[in-house]
């Protein structure tokens, strides 16, 4: 039996919706677009998270997501995310307080020539969502794009320090794989 909470319905919007959303925003705010885009997709982090409380009740029998036992987290996830509309996601822990949630078809994602990722709305979603479920500040940085032709769409979940750290060590030459290596040494 699912939970029953006293919150809002939540109200559901189309790919096309948010693609058009992304398209006025870069049209008529290019500068701003990103930044937009992620703090929209924040405030969407409460409801997917009510959802997220929801499906786990639901489907193993759990008050709260915190609840469920670490060893289908991964599956929990998946399985909402699916459900949602977003796509076939996988969290995987890459290392030391880094979570890698890999979307190989992530909603989000539209065929373009993107220069760099530009997931921004979900970005901004999962930031939310994360802190939800770990109870601590979750920042969430895309490192690959399917909008920018990569195989699939992976953001990188952890503190807002350690991303930081990984965003600017990457923007000076290293590869996440030196940086994951970096972290498990440490």
């Amino acid at each position: 039996m699912a939970a029953t909470t006293n919150a809002a319905p939540r109200l559901a919007i189309g790919r096309a919706t948010l693609d058009q959303f992304r398209v006025v925003l870069e049209r008529e705010a290019p500068a701003q677009a990103a930044g937009l885009l992620r703090e929209v997709g924040f405030s969407a982090g409460a409801t997917t998270y009510e959802g997220f409380v929801e499906s786990v009740a639901g489907r193993f029998g759990v008050e709260t997501p915190q609840g469920l036992d670490a060893r289908y987290l991964g599956e929990a996830l998946a399985g909402f995310f699916r459900e949602q509309g977003w796509g076939s996601c996988a969290a995987e822990s890459i290392g030391p307080g880094l979570l890698a949630f890999d979307c190989p078809d992530w909603a989000e994602a539209a065929p373009r020539e993107a220069a760099v990722p530009s997931c921004h709305f979900g970005c901004g979603m999962l930031s939310d969502f994360f802190t939800r479920l770990g109870g601590y500040p979750a920042a969430v940085l895309e490192t690959e794009c399917r909008s920018r032709g990569d195989a699939r769409c992976r953001f990188l979940v952890g503190s807002p320090d350690l991303l930081t750290w990984v965003y600017e060590e990457m923007m000076g030459g290293r590869t996440l794989e030196q940086l994951i290596a970096a972290l498990k040494a440490a």
